[in-house]
């Protein structure tokens, strides 16, 4: 079974074009140029429309291991 619905293709592919275009914005109102940003963007606009979409953070949502040993370490 897919993961993802024709609409999401869809929007995720509207704001593909818009940041190719330089009209897709962040929420803070700037101009988006990374493509996996203008991916998040489109994957949240397919959310709220209601397409099929996992849930945010289902996927690579994996914290790192070593991350509380690293914080130690610059403390000391």
């Amino acid at each position: 079974m897919a993961k993802y619905g024709k609409k999401a293709q869809d929007t995720v592919e509207s704001a593909m074009r818009r940041r190719k275009r330089g009209t897709l914005k962040s929420g803070s109102g700037r101009k988006v140029t990374s493509r996996k940003q203008a991916i998040a963007i489109g994957l949240s606009e397919a959310r709220e429309k209601g397409a099929k979409v996992p849930q945010k953070g289902a996927g690579g949502a994996r914290k790192r291991a070593g991350g509380a040993k690293k914080k130690a370490a610059q403390k000391r």
